[in-house]
């Protein structure tokens, strides 16, 4: 509440500058421009969202405390970010730090335990219902999210492959055995996109997306008032070498395991208009 206050006197909420959602809808109804343009880009994103919504869930429960737990909160720039492991969270949780005065001005010199420890952001989930639906229905809210095979390619190779001996084939059949969400819920690495984040309940503003990040993330940046803060640039050729361990590793899942696992991992494909890899061989269900 004191963080809200603070921004009422100091920030956007004081009227001293426009907010990012306010940025965006005058983007929205604005003259042609090449930020226009980019907007326009990510409304048809949202419109394709709340499409297939409607399209492909029933009837849902409603949101509990802990399922905002992923959602951040940024109150002094007025932002909601959902964070989706092995989609750029490190480097967001680094900009979120460096925009709100928790760590240095510079992204990169917050080293990734920094920018992961717990607390070091406040979480939606920490509010009470009031504050919640305040900061839902004023602040920005945006997620990013990836190709869903290649992130879990990825997911594997940071989490398993290094120091676990646990071959790829191993963790397939973990998240195909029934008992396994029946027991618990999924690794946060492995969780599906939309079941961290909740995209058919919570409105998105904008859903960036790995495959074009810097364009992106410069785009929400801007919209946070904050253009001179450069996003954390991968190395060069790190997406292409991401595609190919993917790749490599899918090859030798039978198709019938890749269609369970598109299954799988289906609504995150629905939902962001991703295109099964073309390395994939799918059978009929």
């Amino acid at each position: 509440m004191e963080a809200f206050e603070n921004s009422l006197s100091s920030g956007w909420l004081s009227g001293k500058r426009r907010s990012p959602l306010q940025m965006l809808y005058d983007l929205d109804q604005g003259p042609r421009s090449a930020l226009a343009a980019l907007a326009a880009e990510h409304r048809q994103r949202r419109d394709l969202l709340r499409r297939a919504c409607s399209r492909h869930t029933r009837r849902q429960r409603l949101l509990r405390p802990e399922d905002l737990r992923h959602v951040l909160v940024d109150d002094a720039h007025g932002l909601l970010y959902c964070y989706v492991p092995k989609a750029a969270c490190t480097n967001w949780k680094r900009v979120l730090l460096a925009l709100s005065g928790r760590g240095p001005a510079d992204p990169r010199a917050i080293p990734a335990p920094e920018a992961h420890a717990p607390g070091r952001l406040p979480s939606l989930a920490d509010f009470g219902p009031a504050e919640i639906n305040r900061r839902l229905r004023a602040y920005l809210a945006f997620l990013f999210v990836r190709e869903p095979f290649e992130r879990l390619a990825s997911a594997y190779r940071s989490q398993l492959a290094r120091g676990h001996d646990v071959r790829f084939a191993e963790l397939l059949a973990y998240l195909l055995d029934p008992r396994t969400r029946r027991d618990e819920p999924f690794n946060e690495h492995w969780e599906r996109a939309h079941a961290l984040c909740h995209p058919c309940r919570l409105r998105y503003d904008v859903v960036g997306k790995f495959e074009t990040l810097a364009e992106d993330a410069a785009f929400v940046l801007r919209l946070a008032g904050a253009p001179h803060l450069r996003f954390p640039a991968p190395p060069p050729g790190a997406a292409a070498a991401a595609r190919r361990r993917a790749e490599r590793l899918f090859r030798d899942v039978s198709p019938f395991y890749q269609r369970r696992l598109f299954d799988l991992y289906r609504m995150d494909f629905l939902l962001f208009n991703y295109s099964a890899p073309a390395y994939v061989r799918l059978p009929a269900p």
